[in-house]
């Protein structure tokens, strides 16, 4: 069982050494994009929100 672990923990650490790791500003811009999306599709979302709430208020709400 020890044998099984110790080789998977090496071997985990050989696969890791493979990795093409992103460079810090690589890393900065991705988050930047990430954030930036996540807020463009939170607005366009809440307008959808506003704009069929207002439609269905107009439509369900008697007019008085």
């Amino acid at each position: 069982m020890a044998n099984k672990l110790s080789n998977y923990i090496m071997e985990s650490v050989a696969e890791l050494k493979k990795v093409s790791w992103p460079t810090p500003k690589e890393t900065r811009n991705y988050t930047l994009l990430v954030i930036g999306v996540s807020l463009a599709v939170a607005f366009f979302l809440g307008a959808l929100d506003l704009v069929f709430t207002y439609g269905l208020e107009k439509l369900i709400v008697p007019q008085v």
